[in-house]
């Protein structure tokens, strides 16, 4: 679980996010949105420490990472795992490799059960005929599945995942979709996704947090979203002609 209280941020004299209060519960999948603009990528580099908040507090699981020395934080960042937007694979490396590598810096395990472990990763993405391969020679959406396992690789308490959708066609977004939300079931995670794809919202939506202006202008579920009164939420999530038609037909 991670909460925030009063979080704010700014950037000499523009604030950028305006007191937000909530909870990213584990077990679920967080979804964060809001329009270009709105705070919500400076939000999540708040939550995992690339940006200082100006105040307020993040708490994992209780712990005050605000209080936090550079040592704290830097144990706490072994607890986390990042799907990057573009993947962020190592062209030099193989499928196997690229899995292994967070293993290889943070693990004290031996190399063979470093091994072992991204083998069962690469399995759990059903890529396990791929170790061999390199980044280059594979799909868009089998790069985004190596970028999943290797998140996974040092079973983070925490799963951090920036737009992992971008640039998929809808089958493939689905798959990573339905990919990411048996492995937070599975493994309890607290998943936090950044996301502009509606189809997330409303498949994997248990918990979406709406960001307007730097601040938290709705919260609730998937569910939830269809019966909505909030006119920005509604402009920002019917703003498609099958999204409109979907509430019209359920309202």
């Amino acid at each position: 679980m991670i909460k925030l209280v009063e979080l704010r941020k700014s950037f000499e004299d523009k604030e950028v996010l305006k007191g937000i209060n909530t909870t990213f519960e584990a077990g679920k999948t967080n979804l964060i949105i809001g329009q270009s603009g709105s705070g919500k990528t400076v939000l999540m580099k708040c939550i995992v420490g690339l940006f200082e908040p100006t105040s307020g507090h993040i708490y994992y699981h209780g712990r005050d990472f605000m209080a936090m020395k550079k040592k704290e934080r830097m144990l706490l960042r072994r607890e986390m795992g990042m799907i990057f937007q573009n993947a962020a694979l190592f062209d030099s490396l193989s499928v196997l490799e690229n899995v292994m590598f967070p293993l290889d810096m943070f693990s004290e395990e031996s190399y063979k059960r470093r091994r072992r472990r991204a083998e069962f990763c690469l399995d759990r993405v059903n890529l396990s005929e791929a170790g061999d391969k390199y980044p280059g020679e594979i799909s868009g959406g089998m790069q985004k599945r190596v970028a999943i396992a290797r998140a996974i690789a040092l079973n983070p308490k925490y799963l951090f995942c920036d737009e992992p959708n971008s640039g998929l066609d809808p089958k493939t977004s689905l798959v990573i979709d339905e990919l990411i939300h048996s492995i937070t079931q599975e493994f309890g995670t607290t998943t936090i996704i950044n996301t502009h794809d509606m189809n997330s919202v409303m498949g994997i939506g248990e918990h979406i947090l709406y960001i307007y202006g730097g601040h938290r202008e709705w919260e609730g579920t998937k569910d939830e979203v269809m019966t909505a009164e909030n006119e920005r939420l509604n402009s920002f999530i019917f703003a498609s002609d099958l999204f409109r038609k979907v509430k019209e037909i359920n309202g």
